[in-house]
């Protein structure tokens, strides 16, 4: 895919790993669509340095956890007159739980944004690229490949988008490619003390962590390979090894 001109929808578009991945497309001339719920602030940010690069970029609140906020995301782009080219679907969170005293309102808060979330956002986008083609691709996690005791909601989330990417590559071919990154330590959580973070990465075969920019750039490896489809990227010094 030549990216200069194309329109790329990043969810969670405003920061961290998502905001990489909006600068990284814009810095190839795609306009964006930074996505945002809570994040205004690095939404503003993130808009500002797009707009330096001389490309155009749309702001746009929305709860993706919540089907109707997913159809007002992309009315809205619809309503500026813009293609669906791209969609990332980075949009997530992730919390601790126990699997045997978690309940309804945990599984809602986690599968609802992440896996949900992600499958509404790849049906509205599929139908806006099925006469001119696209590529979707999904953040998923090392946690969807290995399983992860404290994070068991987090891990069948990330589970469920792997095989989302599977199906939906198989479903959507030829015109519509469908892959998904798996990141491993790339962003330190924000509720990680700097020790514990250096002891994690310390112990990976690189022996350091990776940066968000790690996973923008294997975004953009994706878009720029035509002949791969239904695959995930991992991007993790090496983690699964270990």
């Amino acid at each position: 895919m030549d990216l200069p001109g194309k329109t790329a929808i990043v969810t969670g578009g405003a920061h961290r790993v998502g905001g990489a991945i909006s600068l990284a497309l814009a810095e190839r001339g795609c306009r964006v669509v930074v996505h945002f719920h809570t994040s205004a602030a690095q939404a503003d940010e993130t808009a500002s340095k797009i707009g330096k690069l001389g490309v155009e970029c749309l702001k746009i609140r929305a709860d993706l956890s919540q089907h109707a906020g997913i159809l007002a995301l992309f009315e809205a782009i619809d309503q500026v007159g813009w293609s669906v080219d791209i969609l990332v679907n980075s949009a997530a969170i992730m919390k601790a739980d126990d699997l045997l005293t978690a309940d309804e309102t945990d599984w809602a808060r986690t599968i609802d944004l992440n896996l949900k979330g992600a499958f509404f956002c790849l049906q509205q986008a599929a139908v806006r690229m099925q006469s001119q083609g696209g590529l979707i691709v999904n953040i998923t996690d090392i946690a969807g490949q290995r399983p992860w005791h404290r994070q068991p909601i987090h891990s069948i989330s990330k589970a469920g988008l792997e095989m989302l990417t599977q199906v939906a590559a198989l479903r959507l071919a030829p015109k519509i490619r469908v892959d998904a990154i798996a990141p491993g330590p790339v962003a330190k959580p924000e509720s990680m003390d700097a020790d514990r973070w250096r002891e994690i990465t310390h112990e990976l075969p690189l022996q350091r962590g990776g940066d968000a920019r790690d996973v923008a750039r294997a975004v953009l490896f994706l878009a720029e390979n035509d002949f791969i489809t239904g695959e995930t990227l991992v991007v993790d010094g090496g983690n699964r090894l270990l």
